[in-house]
């Protein structure tokens, strides 16, 4: 019996663990982000403290000897939590040691105390794994410093914003490469240990420009970066509610993106418009300047400074993230044809209001678009469909509910039909889109099911900030 109650408990704490950790990944490895700011926090109660409590009262009661009862009725709940996901813990090397840890304290506690505890191992393995990640992270801190001395004469741009930074950063290193050795940090990588990581294993040491996406969660996160990379260059593109959960209030958001002009070495900056901050002979306010914007299925063109730009690039709101790549190449020394040449070979950030045309449908892919802006204007632009329209959108996350309530009136003007992925905005769609045109998708692994079935040769297809399951 002995035997079976430990093979329990040491499987029991693996699963409970792995949950454990792989919401810390999801959420930046902060506990308080976990606690606080998850969107489904119904889910730690169901898949980890009622089964905690259940398994302790079940041993407290048979002084330890049928606690394998609670792991036996848990696993079937835990492994159709698994099933669901589509971000699955990823076992990194830091995910590797918190599991060394946990394993080692557990084992620890059941031999040595003859107590088979699961909150204490967890919680001082993930206290131990906190330790050696900042003694590592220092490390890897000093590494990247040394490399950056020895690439002085490189120049440094730096971009941020509330939405769109990845695509700003793409488009300037597109433009740029027209006349430098450039290098962009890659995805949406924009925190300070992922910008380390990308200097210390992927910055090529013959780079001329590196462009370099900065984001913040909260107050000092820009900062931290800025001051390591010290921009020469530095764009600060639209700024709204996004994440405003983490930082109360707009003015908060403002004030973080504003952190990026404390480089050292910052010789050029624009703003957006939206900042309303006072001009200086280096720090200019842009996206006032911005002309005659015609967004179509086809593409996006603009004027600035008198000169008519055209990029392939869908979206209205694309033309303030054009405009400030054209700023940057041109204070870099480009010219007004080298910038017009790369205009016409850039292509759409993917999952960013891309275009597919398949089996005779229109596939709008905004799915990593989850601002309110950028979504309204790729509702604008499906609008100018003459076809059958849909949308696929769980809403947008992190918003107040008067957000949402806006994008489900307006989705319901526009749209044949409305497919809403998950239960974050259900309700709230449910009471403003028409029944006849609203229909919820439970799971994700029905979607090619839905598509078939729901949608026909003709129909434009726009997919709205698509959501990871855990959201």
């Amino acid at each position: 019996m002995i035997y079976l109650n430990l093979t329990a408990y040491l499987l029991f704490i693996g699963v409970m663990g792995y949950y454990f950790i792989t919401n810390l990944q999801w959420y930046s490895y902060r506990l308080e982000r976990v606690i606080f700011h998850h969107t489904k926090t119904w889910w730690h109660f169901v898949y980890f403290l009622i089964p905690f409590v259940l398994y302790e009262l079940i041993s407290a009661l048979s002084d330890g000897r049928y606690g394998f009862v609670a792991v036996l009725l848990y696993l079937p709940l835990f492994l159709y939590w698994v099933r669901g996901l589509d971000k699955r813990l990823v076992f990194t090397g830091r995910v590797k040691r918190f599991f060394a840890a946990l394993y080692l304290f557990a084992i620890l506690m059941a031999f040595a105390f003859h107590f088979f505890s699961v909150f204490i191992p967890i919680m001082l393995a993930y206290i131990v794994s906190l330790l050696i990640e900042k003694m590592l992270f220092e490390g890897f801190r000093r590494k990247a410093e040394k490399k950056l001395e020895s690439m002085d004469e490189m120049i440094v741009v730096g971009i941020t914003a509330s939405y769109g930074k990845t695509s700003i950063k793409n488009f300037i290193a597109h433009l740029l490469a027209k006349k430098y050795k450039t290098y962009a940090t890659p995805r949406s990588v924009n925190t300070f240990g992922g910008v380390l990581k990308d200097i210390n294993e992927d910055l090529p040491e013959d780079t001329e420009v590196y462009v370099v996406e900065m984001g913040a969660r909260g107050e000092g996160d820009i900062r931290e970066i800025a001051t390591f990379v010290n921009p020469h260059y530095a764009v600060v593109g639209k700024i709204g509610p996004a994440h405003i959960e983490y930082f109360r209030t707009l003015e908060n958001i403002r004030n973080t993106k504003m952190e990026i002009l404390q480089s050292e070495r910052l010789k050029e900056a624009w703003i957006d418009q939206s900042a309303k901050i006072k001009t200086t002979e280096h720090i200019h306010m842009f996206g006032q300047d911005i002309k005659d914007v015609k967004a179509t299925l086809e593409g996006t063109s603009f004027t600035l400074d008198d000169i008519r730009y055209h990029a392939s690039i869908l979206g209205a709101f694309n033309a303030m993230n054009l405009a400030a790549a054209v700023k940057v190449a041109k204070a870099l020394g480009l010219s007004d044809a080298e910038i017009q040449e790369g205009l016409q070979t850039l292509e759409p950030v993917p999952h960013r209001l891309q275009r597919i045309d398949a089996g005779g449908k229109v596939i709008l892919d905004d799915s990593f678009n989850g601002n309110i802006d950028g979504m309204m204007a790729a509702f604008e632009l499906a609008s100018s469909y003459p076809g059958r329209k849909v949308v696929i959108t769980p809403g947008l996350v992190e918003v107040d509910d008067d957000l949402n309530i806006e994008v489900a009136k307006r989705v319901n003007e526009l749209f044949d039909l409305v497919v809403v992925t998950g239960d974050l905005n259900y309700a709230i769609f449910k009471k403003y889109v028409d029944p006849d045109k609203l229909k919820k998708l439970e799971s994700k692994e029905k979607m090619e099911e839905m598509l078939v079935t729901e949608t026909v040769a003709g129909d434009l297809i726009l997919f709205a900030n698509d959501a990871p399951s855990f959201i």
